[in-house]
């Protein structure tokens, strides 16, 4: 009975945790909850020009060995709460050397990785990339079409979001070898060649029946 007495007694003062810990913000007359969120948003160019979409899929314009390609990340602060101390990174993919943007690149990890600093309610903050495909002699032999994923992910003591975007390669094939064409020229070269050939065996047909 002792037993049964001490695990409500337990069981009563979780309840009256929980419950101070539910009132301690919203009530009425208490201080609003505070919210933490973030958005990150994780954008690629389309090839030669400068509008940013999310996505790149086979059907659209595709990028060429040694070409650069340009990224946009946006982190923005959607909490209640200022975020201090933000971090940033960019995971990137195999095939693509970075040129320009923000934080150091780690040639092992392939990460480029950023302090964002501190947040205000509602602010953000873009940043830009551009990287260089690798040429045609470096990328996959077996693939003359294919795609690739770049990351990208922020983070804070409380929360943290991330966002990709995708963008394909197409290889260049090379011309096969030109062949010469047999045209009337040509048509003209080898009756000529005839003519001579028949010439020439009718001569020395002639030659030998008169050797005889």
């Amino acid at each position: 009975m002792k037993k049964i007495f001490a695990l409500l007694a337990i069981v009563f003062s979780l309840l009256a945790v929980t419950v101070s810990v539910s009132a301690s913000c919203g009530g009425q007359y208490e201080s609003p909850c505070q919210s933490y969120s973030m958005l990150v948003d994780k954008m690629v160019a389309k090839p030669g020009t400068s509008e940013y979409v999310d996505n790149l899929s086979v059907s659209d314009p595709r990028y060429k060995p040694s070409e650069f390609v340009m990224f946009k990340v946006t982190i923005k602060n959607t909490s209640t709460t200022t975020f201090g101390g933000m971090t940033a990174k960019d995971f990137v993919p195999a095939y693509l050397t970075p040129i320009e943007g923000p934080g150091t690149f780690d040639s092992t990890s392939r990460i480029i990785s950023w302090d964002a600093g501190a947040f205000a309610v509602d602010e953000q903050k873009t940043y830009y990339f551009k990287m260089q495909i690798n040429a045609q002699a470096n990328l996959p032999a077996d693939q003359g079409l294919f795609c690739l994923v770049n990351k990208a992910q922020a983070w804070s003591n409380t929360t943290t979001d991330d966002d990709s975007s995708q963008f394909c390669i197409e290889k260049q094939v090379a011309a096969p070898p030109k062949v010469p064409s047999a045209g009337p020229e040509m048509g003209l070269l080898l009756f000529t060649g005839e003519i001579l050939a028949l010439g020439t065996g009718i001569y020395m047909n002639y030659k030998l029946r008169g050797n005889k």
